[in-house]
């Protein structure tokens, strides 16, 4: 155990220290692959609404995704997602700006760094990111691209009553909408004073190697997510 908490500690200080390009994306939950087992799984990731600094409005997007988790040890997994997703800004002075589906992807990992068999407790720290990408429009004759960089670190706490794996648990994460018009290119950050969350969850098992995550942030974002996953 020594081990994961000298991790837990070297993770926190490294993601802290980049904070200032760090932000929030799918928690994965608390179940995790054993050491050389792998999940597989199938997402959709709604991010309702989230503030921008500065006077930039708003912004919204939805994602979706095909995934892999794999297990490095018993208590660390990397997890990876690809899929597709838009994006939805909203200037405070003008009207939504719609940019059409694209590329999206995200990479992670989680350390679960407590385990207590009797009491089924568990304590998992998470450092997840999401990428999307979707397709450029023209507006009055002028190019406009937007990538959304959603980023965050979590800590969950988890506890097994009878079928059912409630979870809860904060986060800090920011999102950052970048933005070119034409070769103009600028980074409109998420509001800063908003960037501690709270992270609701449930994995809902369908068979011995098959469940259902459903999770819900509030505080900082509105943000829900479903994700199929089985046990490869």
């Amino acid at each position: 155990m020594k081990r994961q908490y000298w991790a837990v500690l070297v993770v926190s200080l490294s993601i802290l220290s980049g904070g200032r390009e760090s932000l929030s994306a799918p928690c994965w939950g608390n179940k995790m692959p054993q050491r050389g087992e792998f999940f597989l799984g199938v997402e959709v990731h709604n991010l309702f609404k989230r503030y921008l600094a500065d006077e930039y409005g708003k912004v919204r997007s939805f994602q979706q995704f095909f995934l892999l988790s794999y297990g490095i040890k018993k208590w660390l997994s990397i997890d990876l997602k690809g899929g597709g997703g838009y994006i939805k800004q909203r200037p405070v002075t003008s009207c939504e700006v719609d940019y059409p589906t694209g590329f999206s992807g995200g990479y992670g990992f989680r350390i679960k760094f407590y385990h207590n068999p009797i009491t089924k407790t568990e304590a998992v720290l998470g450092f997840q990111h999401i990428s999307v990408h979707p397709k450029k429009i023209y507006l009055t004759g002028e190019k406009n691209k937007a990538v959304l960089d959603n980023w965050q670190l979590s800590f969950l706490l988890s506890k097994r009553i009878l079928n059912l794996t409630p979870y809860c648990g904060m986060k800090w994460s920011r999102v950052d909408y970048i933005h070119w018009q034409n070769e103009e290119r600028k980074r409109k950050k998420s509001d800063l004073t908003k960037s501690v969350g709270v992270v609701m969850g449930v994995n809902l098992p369908l068979t011995e190697k098959s469940w259902v995550n459903l999770e819900f942030h509030c505080c900082e974002e509105e943000a829900l997510s479903l994700a199929f996953i089985f046990k490869g």
